[in-house]
Order: C-alpha cells, then sequence, then structure tokens
C-alpha cells in the first residue's frame, strides 16, 4: 500500500492510531470473521488474511480460534490453539499479514455452553447445569466449579503465550454474539450461580475481569490486548443483559483492554443481510458507549461508503472501521480509497453468501469478489491477472453475471472480447432479482462490471443483440463462452417432483420471469400460493412482492421452514417474521401434487394425506432450466469448427448448471483465469493441505 498523504475529506480515515503497545497504520480493522478453513486449510486462510494486509487494512484478525479441547466447536472449523501443535498453523496467518504491514489479531475463544464437544466428547462447561446453547443437540453442560474456572483461566493464559510466540499484536478476549463463556458468565439467563461469580454485575462480570487482567499481564509491552463484547440498543434480549448493565460494564472494565469491539447481538444481529438492514445499521447500538472508556473502539456495520465511515470517526462513534464483508467482497477497499479510486470499489451486497462458508464448513465464497478463498489454493488475486499468452479473440454470448465476469476479467488480462446480449440490458438474473424487496444493493454485481466494462479498451459489448450458432461460427472468434443463463421451470419439477406436475389450469400458473416481467394475478379473494421447493431466498421474495402489493399469499413448502437453507446466510428468523408482519400464510412440509381451477392440492411429506387450498393462481419456485441450446448446437457442429477457426466453446454459468449468483461469476472468473492454462483431467484443480498422518509406537 503507497503512503502518500491523503486529500481531504478521507484523510482522517489514513491517520494512525495506538493501540497499546502498537500502532495501526490507519482506521481500517478487519475484525474477526469465520471462513470456513481453519484448522483444516490455514494456509488457504493465511493468503487470504494476508491479501487483506496487502489491501490496505491496518489490523487483520482471525476467526474464533478453539483455546481448549473442552470447548471444542464441531461440525464448526476454526482455527486451534489446544497446544504448541498448534501454534505453526496460526504463525503462519500472522506471518503472511505481517508481510504487507498490516498488525495481525487473533480471537481467543471458549464456547462455554456453545461447545458440543463432538469430537472431543468432553462434557460442556457452562456458568451452570443446562442445555447448551450452540445446537439442538442432546447435551448439556455441567456447572463450572472453582476449580474449573481456575483451569479455564490457565487455560486462556496458555492460548495467550502461544500467541505471542505465533508473533500476534493483538489478542481478543471474546464475550460477544452469544457464544462464548465469558458472555454467558455475565448473562442472567445462564449465570444462576450463588458464589463470588454469580449473582450482581459485579460477581457476573469477575471472570471477564480475572481474564482481561491475565491477558494484559501476559501481553504487556508485547502485544495489545482487546476486547469484543456483545452490546444492543436495549441490551441484548436473549442474554437478559440491559443496556444499563452493559454501560455498567464497561464503565468498570472500561481501561483494562486496549481497544474495545463493540458488537451487536448475536451474530445474525451483527451481520444482518442488505435485505434486513441497512450499512451502519449498528450505529444505535453503539452511539454512546466510547464516551464510557478513553481506549479506541471499533465497530462494523457493513460499510461501504467512504463518507459514513468519515462520519462515524468524525462524529465520535468509531475510531477504528470494522469491517468483515466488505474486506471480502473487497480486499483492496482502503488502498482504493486513499488513491481516490472510489469507483473501482467492489461494494458488498449483504447477501451473506460469505456466512454459509461456516455454516457449511466450506471455503468462504462470495458473490462480488470470486477470489475469496482461491488465494492460495488457485493462486486468484483480486485485483492482479496474468496477463494473455496469445493474441486470440473471445466471444462471450450472454451479459448476466457469469459472461460479465467472464468478459471482464478476460478484459483485465488484455484479451480482445466482444460480449453480446440478447436483451436491452447487461446483469441478467442479478437486474431482475434487484428489483425485488430488499435486494436493491444486488445490482452492485452488474454495475460493479458495467464500470470495468467502459474502462477496458480490448472489450466492446452490444445490446439486443441474439446469436445463433451460424453467427457464432460465421463471426471467426477464436473461443465462444456461452453464458446464457436459465429460466424457472413452469412444470414444477425439483427437488421433491421428479414428475412434471398435474394441471388443468395452465393460465394460472406462474414463474419468477413472469413476475419480473409484471405479470400479475387478478385481483379476487383467493390467495396466490407460492410453491417453494427452492429452499433459498426466492420464494419467500416473491411471496413478500405479492404481499406488499395487497395479494392475499400462502406459500407452501416440502421443508420444515420457510426459505430453510437461508439457515446458512442467517436470515431464517428475519424471513419467517417478515412474513408473518405481512400476513402471509404458510404450509410447511407439504409437496404441491396438483393445480385445478381456484386450487392447489398438496400432499403431506410424512403421511401422503391430501388437502386442498384454494388458489387463484400458483408461482412455482421449485428448479431452473439451463438456456444451454446454443451450447448444443455447437456442439452438434463441432465439425464445423476448424473451418471457422473456432478453437474451442464453453458453457459457463447458469447456463451449465443453475446456481447461486455467487457460483455464476466464480465460474466466469474460472473460465477467465483457465483459458490457456492446460490441465490434466485427473489432477485436482487446486493445492490442498494434506493431514499429516501420526507416527505410530
Amino acid at each position: 500500500m503507497t503512503d502518500q498523504p491523503v486529500a481531504a475529506p478521507y484523510d482522517v480515515l489514513f491517520t494512525p492510531l495506538p493501540i497499546g503497545p502498537v500502532t495501526a497504520r490507519n482506521r481500517f480493522f478487519q475484525v474477526p470473521h469465520c471462513n470456513g478453513m481453519g484448522y483444516r486449510d490455514p494456509t488457504a486462510e493465511a493468503f487470504m488474511r494476508g491479501v487483506k494486509a496487502e489491501g490496505g487494512w491496518a489490523v487483520v484478525c482471525t476467526e474464533e480460534t478453539e483455546i481448549h479441547h473442552s470447548a471444542d466447536l464441531t461440525p464448526s472449523i476454526e482455527l486451534r490453539l489446544w497446544d504448541d501443535q498448534d501454534i505453526p498453523a496460526v504463525a503462519r496467518i500472522a506471518d503472511k499479514i505481517h508481510e504487507y504491514g498490516a498488525l495481525a489479531g487473533i480471537e481467543l475463544v471458549h464456547g462455554g455452553m456453545h461447545s458440543n464437544n463432538l469430537v472431543t466428547r468432553e462434557v460442556p462447561l457452562g456458568p451452570s447445569a443446562m442445555p447448551i446453547s450452540g445446537s439442538l443437540d442432546p447435551v448439556q453442560a455441567r456447572a463450572m466449579t472453582l476449580g474449573d474456572i481456575a483451569d479455564f483461566r490457565f487455560a486462556h493464559r496458555e492460548a495467550v503465550r502461544r500467541s505471542l510466540e505465533a508473533g500476534f499484536d493483538l489478542v481478543y478476549v471474546y464475550a460477544g454474539h452469544g457464544y462464548t463463556g465469558l458472555q454467558q458468565f455475565l448473562s442472567p439467563r445462564y449465570n444462576l450461580r450463588t458464589d463470588a461469580y454469580g449473582g450482581s454485575p459485579a460477581n457476573r462480570m469477575r471472570l471477564l475481569r480475572e481474564v482481561l487482567e491475565d491477558t494484559r499481564e501476559l501481553c504487556a509491552g508485547k502485544a495489545a490486548v482487546a476486547c469484543r463484547l456483545g452490546v444492543g440498543r436495549d441490551g441484548i434480549a436473549e442474554l437478559k443483559i440491559g443496556r444499563h448493565e452493559l454501560e455498567e460494564i464497561i464503565g468498570e472494565l472500561a481501561e483494562l483492554p486496549d481497544l474495545w469491539d463493540f458488537v451487536a447481538g448475536s451474530w445474525a444481529e451483527d451481520s444482518r443481510t442488505s435485505r434486513f438492514g441497512p450499512e451502519a445499521e449498528q450505529e444505535a447500538h453503539v452511539a454512546g458507549l466510547k464516551a464510557l472508556t478513553s481506549k479506541p473502539v471499533v465497530g462494523v456495520g457493513r460499510f461501504t461508503s467512504p463518507d459514513e465511515m468519515v462520519r462515524q470517526i468524525r462524529s465520535g462513534i468509531l475510531d477504528f472501521i470494522g469491517a468483515a464483508r466488505p474486506s471480502i467482497a473487497d480486499p483492496f477497499l482502503p488502498q482504493k480509497i486513499r488513491e481516490g479510486r472510489l469507483a473501482e470499489i467492489r461494494e458488498c451486497i449483504g447477501c451473506n453468501i460469505c456466512v454459509s462458508g461456516d455454516h457449511t464448513m466450506s471455503p468462504i465464497r462470495c458473490t462480488q469478489n470470486p477470489t475469496m478463498g482461491e488465494e492460495w489454493r488457485r493462486g486468484w488475486h483480486p485485483e492482479r491477472l496474468r496477463e494473455r499468452t496469445s493474441n486470440e479473440r473471445i466471444l462471450v454470448v450472454g451479459g448476466g453475471p457469469s459472461g460479465l465476469e467472464a468478459a471482464t476479467s478476460l478484459g483485465r488480462r488484455g484479451y480482445q472480447v466482444t460480449l453480446l446480449e440478447e436483451s436491452r440490458e447487461l446483469g441478467g438474473r442479478v437486474r431482475a432479482e434487484s428489483g425485488l424487496p430488499g435486494l436493491a444493493a444486488w445490482i452492485r454485481v452488474v454495475d460493479y462490471r458495467e464500470r470495468l466494462l467502459g474502462s477496458l479498451p480490448t472489450v466492446e459489448h452490444y445490446l439486443q443483440s441474439p446469436t445463433s450458432a451460424e453467427d457464432v461460427l460465421d463471426f471467426g472468434f477464436d473461443h465462444a463462452v456461452i453464458a446464457t443463463g436459465a429460466t424457472w421451470r413452469r412444470d414444477g419439477v425439483g427437488r421433491t417432483n421428479v414428475d412434471p406436475i398435474a394441471w388443468e389450469a395452465p393460465d394460472g400458473v406462474l414463474t419468477a420471469e413472469d413476475l419480473f416481467a409484471g405479470v400479475r394475478p387478478a385481483r379476487t379473494d383467493l390467495p396466490v400460493v407460492v410453491y417453494d421447493d427452492d429452499h433459498y431466498y426466492l420464494g419467500g421474495v416473491l411471496a413478500e412482492l405479492l404481499a406488499r402489493e395487497g395479494y392475499p399469499v400462502r406459500l407452501i413448502t416440502p421443508a420444515a421452514s420457510v426459505s430453510a437453507w437461508t439457515a446458512n446466510t442467517m436470515e431464517l428468523t428475519a424471513i419467517r417474521r417478515r412474513l408473518i408482519e405481512l400476513g402471509v400464510q404458510v404450509s410447511l412440509e407439504e409437496v404441491l401434487t396438483g393445480i385445478g381451477p381456484g386450487t392447489a392440492t398438496t400432499a403431506c411429506v410424512f403421511t401422503d394425506e391430501r388437502r386442498t387450498h384454494p388458489a387463484q393462481a400458483v408461482v412455482l419456485v421449485t428448479s431452473r432450466s439451463s438456456r444451454s441450446s446454443l451450447y448444443a448446437e455447437l456442439e452438434e457442429r463441432r465439425g464445423e469448427w476448424a473451418a471457422a477457426g473456432l478453437k474451442s466453446v464453453t458453457c459457463i454459468g447458469d447456463a451449465l448448471a443453475p446456481g447461486t449468483i455467487a457460483a455464476a461469476v466464480w465460474s466466469g472468473r474460472r473460465f477467465a483465469e483457465e483459458i490457456d492454462v492446460e490441465r490434466n483431467p485427473a489432477d485436482v484443480p487446486f493445492r490442498r493441505e494434506v493431514t499429516r498422518l501420526a507416527l505410530l509406537d
């Protein structure tokens, strides 16, 4: 990152600030965030964190790092510092962060009652004896004895020692998100003790005070101490910690840590999607807390606007601009602001597909930034691509997310690219879906790439350009990329129904594309049924759309909850609440079996009991069909390729196989990265770390 002076209005973002014995070079702070890699893929994580340091973040932190085997967070894959064997893995992460001049932070955690200990089989520990809080596993925690508390403090000190040995500059004491034993001791809901660690706020904060003092003693002069604390506008309801009590805790412990990191309630509340929360939403939770301490404060808010960042600092709300998701979408956000390249910022869309990596135990991904998680595995970089290796010309057919990413990434490599889009606008499904309630921020996927197109001299694009196989063969390109997307099926075939659904009222059957095009059912007293066998966001959003337009709506799904997969993006509760507020009726665990005049017939997924629902129309959200006919025709005419000068035809994105928008963007980037790479199909196409076998006695 360059060190030239920064002119107003953003100069305050680039002023150094001490954090105890260390100094952050600017106000950009990548707060701890999970990534689905952890102890399994530490080198991949190291390179991911290193790219952020390279992009200008002053502080780059790990995810929560387990300090002891008595608090095993399986199935989540986090970092571990159970013993000295784990030091080299976390040290690699610190070293990579330091390589680019940033401070390296580590977040230590003992999950307490949030840990189900599936691997270790240890009995979970908590302030009181009650069921664990992290899952529905049939496991209960036992109340910690005074001996257990002493052991806990020793384990935390050992983890601090290992963190310092690994080279970290900032060590977190974590008492937030409802995930930690320290916060459970603060909570009257979980702390029912009657000894010196329970009862009054002073007693309940005793363990946090002791751990902060222990950590400060060990870190003295070597590293800063941060305290991550859960806060809220009205306190944290699920923990029964009121705002007044939170202020008392902060006031009492104000000067113990070198930095406070305030998080707004649960992780789901702290990282709400753009559908349910605007930028800087957390301000209402953290405002005023900075006045309780002389130490610097960091907080988050899905910040993407430099002006908003400046306001947060100049108005005294925060000292550091904390970010997880914006640092994922654009690791070079600080550098772009410093250099005045605001139009080049790859803004977070707040979809939380990144969060799904932690919940599915898979490497982190991002809709906006397809290189996220691939920095070491595939050698991808968010800002740099290899120069082209030939003068070959490439045709991209389709201007949706995969086609746009392929065209812009190929153009950044210097290839001559022509992009053809059959409609009047670029964007495909992203442009359509961004018009739905709460999804306006998703248009950033298109906006960012449209701006890139205008800056790339080797890329040209044409709208309203339907393309046939004959056209492709006549154009004289060396390579053709088919990115023609997919359409929602009108026959109801999906996960549950593998055969088309019988219906007697075809005029009453609609798809998402119909609603995007402005088609609506006639207005009657009968409900519109939305049948969701997709289980991601779209069924719930379409039900919301119709309800907001005044239609009576019933959402039917074979799943046990509405938009079931959004548990992985932490939206499940918010979606259900929204539909209840809008009066949407919900029928769970029912399969659509037929559509008749004014009716929709379903069957119970367990008993096959038949039910009939009144329905003026049915909107089917089941599965999509790839629009791959152009690709199929070109494959059939493979014998004509050589004469036309065509060397390859590749199908990408939803045209290859429908998936998430993130998957479509990633597919476009992969094509651009690999067009000139020869690979053995038998080879694994990315680097991986393989578990070292233990020595046998």
